[in-house]
């Protein structure tokens, strides 16, 4: 089955064969849809990466699950004009989300701008999101920062400053016995790419269930029922590509070189291979040793950008197949409510006869 993309007011199908795209008219009715509202809040920069990187994570994961996606994201997120613009024509207004009929959501994560989530420009509308979610979805997916943005609105846990940024590829063990880790591998590999954490202690203390963790990386993936919908968090990132670790560490040295940061940002972990490791540590002992943001014309970004592989794609595609059928599962049961009779009128119907 076909993704089927909904650009604004045109649906497009995204044929997972060749990864192109040619207009439709709806889904078969015959199977129908899982509708999922991709709420993308990313900077700029990553708008249309993150675009493709969850189209394409989406679509493998389906398989014979017919899937519509729609694209929103919140306001108040400081845009360029011509990001502005792609907005404008390609996603729907988050006011249309209220009147939506999506089964489940995706919200995104974007750069913080203030200390406290709850100061930023948009935690208002994000608010609202989360309340519309609860009741109006099965399951709500809530990624990095929008992770923690949800623990704070629905239960006040704060996040906490890490002493660098955790960046790189970790390994999580995976909790049997839940829908969501059904025939994954006990040990999975998960990007990471952040300057805080919420810790499983204060999780585990307001209902959550952790499902993969490290002792290395802490908490990735934990869920909670929140009314009719089940709420998935990740702290890392299933739907990276291969090389946006290695983009946004060139972005990280870049601003190191412009004096926009302070300290030369730390190597990924877990992501270059010994060669790789060997080339990004000499280039680091070169630009420290000149710190001008010419330097960065050396950085050795094809050849490093050979080195590296999607070595999560699995397991990340098996847990967005899982999410996918605990949707379809939940929005079966739901229709299955609302279809039964209502047997105090049956009876009242079978005493008047």
């Amino acid at each position: 089955m076909p993704l089927i993309m909904q650009r604004g007011y045109t649906e497009t199908a995204c044929i997972r064969e060749h990864r192109t795209c040619h207009t439709v008219a709806a889904c078969d009715a015959s199977s129908p849809c899982i509708t999922i509202g991709l709420i993308n809040n990313m900077p700029d920069a990553a708008l249309g990466q993150t675009e493709q990187q969850f189209s394409e994570l989406i679509d493998s994961a389906a398989q014979d699950i017919p899937v519509r996606l729609m694209l929103y994201s919140l306001p108040n997120i400081f845009r360029s004009e011509s990001a502005q613009q792609h907005l404008n024509k390609s996603y729907f207004p988050i006011n249309e989300l209220w009147n939506s009929q999506c089964d489940a959501l995706i919200i995104t994560g974007t750069e913080p701008r203030q200390p406290n989530l709850s100061e930023e420009a948009y935690w208002p509308v994000l608010g609202e999101v989360f309340e519309w979610a609860k009741t109006n979805t099965h399951s709500t997916v809530v990624s990095c920062l929008a992770a923690h943005g949800a623990v704070l609105y629905n239960d006040g846990i704060e996040r906490h400053r890490l002493s660098d940024k955790q960046s790189g590829v970790f390994e999580f063990n995976r909790t049997p016995g839940h829908a969501l880790t059904r025939q994954a591998a006990e040990i999975v590999r998960i990007p990471h790419s952040r300057w805080n954490e919420v810790r499983e202690d204060d999780l585990v203390s307001c209902g959550y269930t952790v499902l993969a963790k490290s002792a290395d990386a802490g908490v990735d993936m934990f869920v909670k029922e929140c009314k009719q919908s089940l709420f998935v968090h990740f702290q890392g990132h299933p739907e990276y590509s291969a090389r946006t670790i290695f983009k946004e560490y060139r972005r990280d040295i870049g601003r190191f070189l412009r004096n926009e940061r302070d300290t030369y940002p730390s190597m990924p972990q877990g992501y270059f291979d010994k060669n790789g490791r060997r080339l990004a540590e000499d280039f680091q002992e070169f630009a420290l040793s000149l710190r001008n943001q010419e330097c960065l014309a050396s950085f050795p970004y094809d050849v490093l950008a050979n080195t590296l592989q999607n070595t999560w794609q699995s397991s990340s595609t098996r847990t967005y197949r899982n999410w996918l059928q605990c949707v379809r599962s939940r929005k079966a049961a739901a229709s299955s409510l609302v279809a039964m009779p209502d047997l105090n009128q049956l009876q009242q119907k079978r005493t008047a006869a």
